[in-house]
């Protein structure tokens, strides 16, 4: 085997640098690869460029720790830029040329998408860091963020019960996870009661901007003398000139709010929040948890980053769980083998931010808590809700007809992504 293959120069030099008197001391023998896919530039850099630099402080702070295995750990970070055939590309790069043993990345769903037939083929795993549609569960990917029965069916739940919203705006931008997810809403919502009448879906491109229009349909849609309400489903840059233009038309939270399940801290970094007061978010952590653990990763996140200004988020607590669990599996393997470390990962419970322990479930998913957040003029968010416990993340929804007899239960002798428990077969859909 040619053992140059798929070293970059620089790493190369680095081996070669380090060659003692007995012999070379080889690049992929010494350490560990760590992968990082985020894009740090395009439409979604505003979101995925942070989680590059929360790997990349696990990584440090592991290696501080003795490293894994007895060997130090290497990150491997490439950019896809935004754009979703790439991120395949990339991935393919970072296991066959880098030999990663596992990745961390991806935030949209159609860039997830895009791997999994690499991360399938090619027998590695992936840690998948956000808030997802669900309708999916494959042996190689590790779902951290948060499935609908733990951010959205919650927070339309709270929208109904405290705010007696009877009107509902599912505005996304037009790819699989918004989509979906409405889909899975807009059943939620019939079932509860709502006439279709009272139901406006709209989507647009990643990275649009003229919301002039849409945001005085949704003023309009909001003036019928019911309660109304915006379920965002709205990724990447496009949320500044979405909340500037309901500050424009002077929409403010008492009137129509927005619950948004992709706008966390970060995102709230580059606008003006004044004016956005009220309005809400859902996820699974907010840099406001009043916890020690989170304290503690705060001032840690400040040191590596040396700015004090530089917010935590939901899906940087997703990688620090995936993280510490791939940790923690390879440990108990023994080995990065892949699929030595799938199996060890059922089961693995590690400690999330928000006071509790986070356990990976035989569905790939992991226990949560929901919580709610009301977005302060500091760009931060107060606390207003919080499930008493942990929601275990359902991979298949219960409120659409093709999935609801669907469960995933990735150990022996099941070993299945999609049963169907009304035929009992592996692979699919009732015929």
């Amino acid at each position: 085997m040619n053992f140059t293959k798929g070293l970059t120069s620089a790493a190369l030099l680095a081996a070669l640098t380090t060659a003692g008197i007995g012999g070379m001391a080889y690049a992929q023998e010494d350490t560990i690869k760590v992968g990082i896919l985020h894009s740090l530039s395009g439409t979604m850099a505003i979101s995925e460029t942070t989680l590059k630099d929360a790997m990349l402080m696990l990584i440090e702070q592991q290696n501080e720790k003795g490293g894994l295995l007895g060997k130090q750990l290497e990150a491997v970070v490439v950019d896809p830029a935004s754009d979703w055939p790439l991120f395949a590309e990339k991935a393919r790069e970072l296991i066959e040329g880098d030999n990663v043993a596992a990745v961390f990345g991806c935030w949209t769903s159609v860039s997830r998408k895009s791997v999994l037939p690499v991360f399938e083929e090619l027998d590695n795993i992936l840690f998948y860091p956000v808030q997802y549609e669900g309708e999916e569960s494959q042996r190689n990917v590790f779902y951290t963020g948060a499935a609908p029965n733990q951010q959205a069916i919650p927070a339309v739940d709270y929208l109904m019960e405290n705010d007696g919203v009877e009107r509902w705006v599912l505005a996304g931008t037009d790819y699989v996870y918004p989509r979906t997810t409405n889909k899975i809403l807009e059943a939620y919502l019939k079932d509860h009661g709502v006439a279709e009448e009272d139901i406006m879906i709209n989507y647009t491109p990643f990275g649009f901007s003229d919301w002039q229009t849409i945001v005085s349909d949704i003023k309009n849609f909001g003036s019928e003398g019911k309660k109304t309400a915006v379920v965002s489903t709205i990724n990447g840059d496009a949320n500044v000139p979405f909340y500037k233009e309901l500050a424009n038309q002077g929409i403010s939270a008492s009137d129509i709010p927005v619950v948004a399940f992709s706008v966390g801290e970060e995102e709230l970094a580059g606008l003006d929040t004044a004016p956005l007061v009220g309005h809400l978010a859902a996820w699974n952590y907010f840099q406001s948890v009043d916890t020690d653990a989170n304290y503690d990763f705060i001032d840690a996140w400040h040191a590596f980053t040396g700015d004090d200004a530089r917010v935590t988020n939901d899906p940087m607590e997703a990688h620090y769980i995936g993280f510490n669990m791939w940790v923690k599996a390879v440990e108990k393997a023994g080995t990065t083998d892949p699929d030595a470390v799938i199996d060890a990962l059922i089961g693995v419970s590690v400690p999330n931010l928000s006071g509790g322990y986070s356990a990976m479930m035989p569905n790939h998913h992991i226990t949560k808590p929901v919580l709610i957040g009301e977005i302060q003029d500091d760009g931060q968010f107060d606390i207003v809700y919080e499930t008493p416990g942990l929601v275990a993340g359902d991979a298949w929804s219960d409120f659409l007809p093709d999935s609801k007899n669907l469960i995933a239960d990735w150990r022996a002798p099941m070993s299945c992504g999609n049963f169907n428990v009304e035929t009992g077969k592996c692979g699919g859909m009732a015929e």
